[in-house]
């Protein structure tokens, strides 16, 4: 086959204004632990306006980016209503993003009304509320997650009847907790973010990984944006992302799986079209439909993104 040209919805960045003071970790001042390092360079705006120039980057690779999902950026945990409707208000105004996750502390005493709130602004499909989780993977049994709180389950329970599915951020030695919640919540979505933390690529990393992902990927109601794949220190390949990205595509298949770019913070270490040119580059040899699929159906079905919320005709 030749790799993919055609529509593409990226199923994950982000967009802030410093100016709202939303987002305590962008500002100036110490920086916080970060995955990836030294994050000053994303201390700027990044608005409509800035996605949309990187996103013109891969026309020349035949690729058209017509929809995109925005996904929360840690703004202010007592306030994050504010960062639905601010979010909201550029969607209608410049079409971007085509569809918004929100978040929500699921084991907060008021998560029945914020729910509620969150659910009822158009563009919202699902939130997102990181579980913590250990640093290494020795200590994952000892350190679990908010996934096993009765509590924060209790909140989780409350996603599907209200029409919303959740974003899983969490390293991959915490995955066996999701196929749990998976298991017990099955009428729920749940989409892991960045495909599991890779960041280990040793044999034994990947060997863990391979082995949490083919854990998760059997439940039916999980699905995995490949995002987020940087190796700090180490130049974005295809060479390099070629593992976990094929592996990833054999455990869930492509109607499960979504590209996305994770920008502006996966700008740190690759350009847009480096990102979307080496994953055409690594599903070249998918079928037609297949490769349709991950750069472009599966995040519509998902996400339920429908013809008025592109940006262009899709073909």
């Amino acid at each position: 086959m030749s790799p993919y040209a055609g529509p593409v919805v990226d199923a994950h960045h982000h967009v802030w204004d410093l100016a709202l003071g939303g987002q305590p970790w962008l500002v100036d001042g110490p920086m916080i632990a970060f995955r990836y390092g030294d994050y000053g360079r994303i201390r700027r705006d990044y608005l409509p306006a800035d996605f949309l120039a990187d996103t013109a980057t891969v026309a020349d690779l035949g690729l058209d980016v017509v929809g995109s999902a925005f996904v929360e950026t840690e703004w202010r945990v007592d306030d994050t209503l504010s960062e639905v409707a601010w979010v909201s208000g550029l969607a209608e105004r410049t079409g971007v993003p085509s569809v918004v996750v929100g978040h929500a502390v699921l084991d907060s005493a008021g998560v029945a009304d914020h729910l509620a709130a969150v659910a009822a602004a158009p563009l919202v499909r699902g939130i997102r509320h990181k579980p913590g989780g250990a640093a290494t993977p020795d200590r994952a049994a000892a350190e679990p997650t908010l996934m096993t709180d009765a509590r924060w389950r209790a909140g989780f329970g409350l996603l599907a009847p209200l029409g919303l599915h959740y974003e899983l951020q969490v390293p991959w030695w915490h995955l066996h907790e999701a196929a749990d919640l998976a298991a017990a919540f099955d009428q729920t979505r749940i989409v892991i973010n960045h495909t599991g933390l890779p960041a280990d690529r040793s044999p034994a990393g990947l060997a863990g990984w391979r082995d949490a992902m083919r854990l998760v990927a059997e439940h039916p109601n999980v699905y995995c944006k490949i995002s987020g794949l940087d190796v700090p220190h180490t130049t974005w390949t295809p060479d390099l992302q070629r593992e976990v990205v094929l592996t990833t595509l054999d455990l869930f298949g492509p109607w499960r799986c979504m590209f996305a770019s994770n920008f502006p913070v996966d700008a740190l270490w690759a350009t847009y079209a480096q990102i979307f040119g080496g994953f055409q580059d690594l599903t070249a040899d998918l079928s037609a439909s297949e490769q349709r699929a991950v750069f472009f159906d599966t995040a519509c079905d998902f996400y339920r993104i429908g013809p008025d919320r592109l940006w262009s005709a899709a073909g």
